[in-house]
């Protein structure tokens, strides 16, 4: 990929008037990736099923407005062909998933058939199809086999989570990998993943998320409690991957020789242990916020965990634009306005601006 050198700045006008299928769309990161692409003028499309947290950010911004919204199951093949088959999107973002390790443990079956059969069922679609120039697919930093090392996991590490989550997506990974080779060596659709590491922002009520507990504790006026305070893991706000998403989508729909495996994720600076992070959020969020550290005994989750980005960085001009401090802060102020009754679609347009006029490689 060196030879490419790096590419030109993202361009969000690229997205105006393309049909982006977008699975997941009910979701956090969906949620705010919808929007974004409402915003540039695409003709977006989401399929997912009902929004899986009450409240949601799907609902409190009314995503749904301006986009066409399927609500159905990425296990049901039948119809998301139909969905492709009545859309013929250009580019497809798949984000749809089970995302939480403890629900995994709870139910290994449910989460391989999402995560697994769901991006076979997926990109059967985008073999079949004759519209999709771009398929992206969003999996996690805990696909590699994690040796618990200082370092971060480059994308040429061995693939092999040890939770039916972090497997499932390990999974998903070569899923694409032997579709990209079997089925798209003749560079018809351009086929990546990403792979992101802890996502925090405004908009997230996930359980078993530490973010979302601290917000969830701060809004009921109790103490936070940690269970798990010493595990180290790289944050960001959801806009630096959803960017980064967009980013490489557009790039590999315009050459297809940027198609690959990518790490998102902060700098080094921004891998917290859980306790630090929750000492930031107290601080953020002011009110004589405090935490208990009550650790659990819980089912096993890797305790050092952080990505090297730097093929990202090599070959695009993407850096991460706001540090742990700004992305907990921009937590805060949306969970205040959600918590005041204030126009959430704002908010995020309001952040959504900032980012861009904060980054350097997003066109202003």
């Amino acid at each position: 990929m060196e030879e490419l050198g790096r590419l030109m700045v993202l361009d969000l006008d690229f997205y105006r008037g393309k049909k982006v299928l977008v699975t997941g769309h009910t979701g956090f990161k969906g949620s705010w990736m919808c929007k974004i692409l409402k915003n540039a003028g695409a003709e977006v499309t989401g399929y997912s099923l009902e929004a899986p947290t009450q409240p949601s950010l799907f609902e409190y911004a009314n995503i749904h407005e301006g986009m066409d919204s399927v609500i159905a199951d990425i296990r049901d093949f039948d119809a998301l062909k139909a969905c492709f088959d009545r859309v013929k999107p250009e580019i497809v973002i798949h984000l749809a998933a089970q995302p939480i390790v403890r629900d995994s443990y709870k139910d290994p079956k449910y989460t391989y058939e999402t995560n697994v059969m769901g991006t076979v069922n997926i990109l059967e679609c985008v073999r079949l199809s004759d519209s999709v120039r771009s398929f992206l697919n969003v999996t996690t930093d805990k696909v590699y086999k994690n040796n618990e090392w200082e370092w971060g996991y480059r994308e040429n590490e061995m693939l092999d989570g040890f939770d039916p989550y972090s497997n499932s997506k390990s999974c998903s990974e070569l899923v694409t990998h032997s579709y990209k080779d079997s089925f798209f060596a003749d560079g018809r659709v351009a086929i990546s993943t990403a792979r992101a590491g802890n996502v925090i922002g405004g908009g997230d009520f996930a359980n078993d998320r530490i973010i979302p507990d601290c917000i969830r504790a701060a809004l009921e006026h109790r103490d936070i409690i940690v269970r798990n305070p010493h595990s180290t893991r790289p944050y960001q706000y959801v806009l630096e991957p959803v960017m980064a998403y967009l980013m490489i989508a557009a790039a590999q729909y315009e050459d297809g020789r940027y198609a690959g495996y990518y790490n998102v994720g902060p700098d080094e600076c921004d891998c917290f242990r859980t306790g630090a992070l929750v000492d930031l959020f107290c601080r953020t969020w002011g009110e004589d916020m405090k935490w208990i550290d009550r650790f659990d005994g819980g089912p096993h989750e890797a305790n050092f965990l952080k990505l090297d980005c730097s093929k990202l960085k090599t070959v695009f001009e993407w850096r991460p634009v706001w540090n742990l401090s700004e992305a907990v802060g921009r937590t805060v102020e949306w969970s205040k306005v959600m918590r005041d009754g204030g126009d959430m679609a704002a908010c995020m347009d309001s952040q959504i601006e900032a980012f861009i006029k904060d980054s350097t490689w997003i066109k202003k």
